[in-house]
């Protein structure tokens, strides 16, 4: 039997107050096993990317189950979250929240020197090498692009070595060109990591590369498509040609230098 990487059930979460409160979340029931990709889809307004704070421990649900790599959340403090997430959900968001003041090296070691690791730096520059951008480990977030500001936000967010990686529109702020090479490296990473990846996404074809595809509407899944016809063409990744061309993660690192 698979092993399960999120359990959902009956999740229920209302915000605001008075006339101002939304009942956002409706009886959420999802499951996710590990190494699975799925795609959540919706228009605006439909909750899908507060379901991704729920997963990610970032909102709290009023009222079910939220079972994250084996573990419920309900009863941990912010603090015990806070540290849950850094040991098994990395996030990657839209607009990449980097910190200005720090090189891209110094922000993708933050969760690591967070965690303790004696080997923070050794560890960011190998993920900076992951995603194609050693040669930029000290050159600040406003010295960067768009789409390097976002390869650094994954190598922060992979860092770690999460079983989880949830992604909030990843692509969003990013033209057509530089959203799909940021796209490819994002899946050849998921895939050679072997990792459960849930993204948020606007983009219908973005969503299609994932293994599932989840259709939000008003707070409840409309669609919870299980599709097993994917294949590492499919979503992007390639096997290495005889002539020794390289594959997935690295070819996709090479692909947005």
């Amino acid at each position: 039997m698979a092993e399960t990487a999120i359990r959902l059930r009956n999740v229920q979460l209302t915000l605001g107050s008075g006339r101002s409160t939304v009942h956002v979340l409706k009886g959420i029931d999802l499951h996710v096993e590990r190494g699975e990709s799925v795609g959540i889809v919706g228009p605006s307004g439909s909750g899908k990317s507060t379901l991704l704070m729920v997963l990610a421990g970032l909102e709290r649900a009023d009222d079910g189950l939220v079972e994250i790599a084996g573990t419920p959340l309900s009863g941990m403090s912010e603090d015990q979250l806070a540290a849950f997430r850094g040991r098994n959900v990395g996030i990657v968001f839209q607009s990449f929240h980097l910190i200005p003041n720090m090189t891209a090296l110094e922000n993708v070691a933050v969760p690591l020197e967070l965690a303790g690791a004696s080997d923070a730096f050794e560890r960011a520059t190998r993920e900076l090498g992951n995603v194609g951008l050693k040669d930029r480990a000290g050159h600040y977030p406003g010295e960067l692009s768009g789409g390097e500001q976002q390869r650094v936000a994954m190598a922060r967010a992979l860092a770690p070595e999460p079983a989880i990686l949830i992604a909030d529109e990843p692509t969003g702020n990013l033209d057509q060109e530089t959203g799909r090479q940021v796209a490819d490296l994002l899946f050849a990473e998921q895939a050679r990591r072997q990792m459960t990846l849930v993204l948020v996404t606007h983009d219908p074809a973005l969503a299609g590369r994932c293994g599932r595809t989840i259709a939000v509407r008003s707070g409840i899944i409309h669609d919870d498509g299980l599709r097993d016809d994917r294949n590492d063409e499919a979503r992007g990744l390639r096997t290495p040609s005889p002539d020794g061309a390289p594959d997935g993660a690295n070819a996709a690192a090479q692909a947005v230098r």
